[in-house]
Formats: C-alpha cells, sequence, structure tokens
C-alpha cells in the first residue's frame, strides 16, 4: 500500500462540493500504482458492466464512515464509483477526517468511455 502524498496534475474543484478536488480517469491511470484507489459502489456493480479496476480497495459508501481507518492516512486516496457523485461524497467525509483525498472525475462510467484497462474485462 503506498504510503506517500502523491501530486495530482488534472485536479480541479467538485461542482457539488469545492473542498474536493475531481481528478481525471487518465491521471488515476496514469499513478494508479503511487495512490490508494478506493470504489465505493456496491459488490453486484463491481461484477457488473462497467466493471473494475485493478488493485481497488473495496468499501462500499455505506461502510466508509467506520473502515476508513483501514486506509493509510499517509497517502494519497482516489475514491471513484459509477459517475463520480458517491465517491464525491466519501472524499468529502475522508478529508473532514484528515485524508489526503480526491474523487475520480466521471467515475466508471467515464473510465469506460475512455478505454481504459479493467480487471475483469
Amino acid at each position: 500500500m503506498p504510503s506517500h502524498k502523491v501530486e495530482m496534475s488534472t485536479a480541479k474543484p467538485n461542482p457539488m462540493d469545492p473542498k474536493v478536488k475531481d481528478l481525471s480517469p487518465n491521471e488515476v491511470f496514469e499513478k494508479k500504482d503511487l495512490v490508494q484507489l478506493v470504489d465505493v459502489r456496491g459488490v453486484e456493480e463491481l461484477q457488473g458492466e462497467l466493471g473494475h479496476m485493478e488493485n481497488i480497495t473495496h468499501i462500499p459508501l455505506d461502510q466508509v464512515g467506520s473502515r476508513l481507518g483501514d486506509l493509510n492516512k499517509d497517502s494519497t486516496i482516489v475514491f471513484i464509483c459509477r459517475s463520480g457523485r458517491r465517491s464525491a461524497a466519501a472524499a468529502s467525509f475522508a478529508i473532514d477526517q484528515g485524508f489526503d483525498a480526491y474523487n475520480m472525475d466521471g467515475g466508471m462510467l467515464l473510465w469506460n468511455e475512455l478505454n481504459l484497462p479493467l480487471a475483469n474485462k
């Protein structure tokens, strides 16, 4: 598990929560081995048509509050969901708890649109 913070060049304010910064899926892909990837979708969604990335930590959104301690506070965390709404909420909560957290813009919908690699396809 990564144990350092990573500089993100595509970070821009999330339209729903300006304290959350959105990252482009391309940058997430480029830096995937340097950050913790946390997918907050349900189990059925991970196996669904949008698939999931390799080397994710799966923490459903309703468990983020109780499982944030499972994550390394010294590293950069990128939250992921289907479209970017749930992961923005998770990132906001993590930021409030002192984590270096980001949201992946567009979620797995945009990841798939950009034809980035999936673990299960």
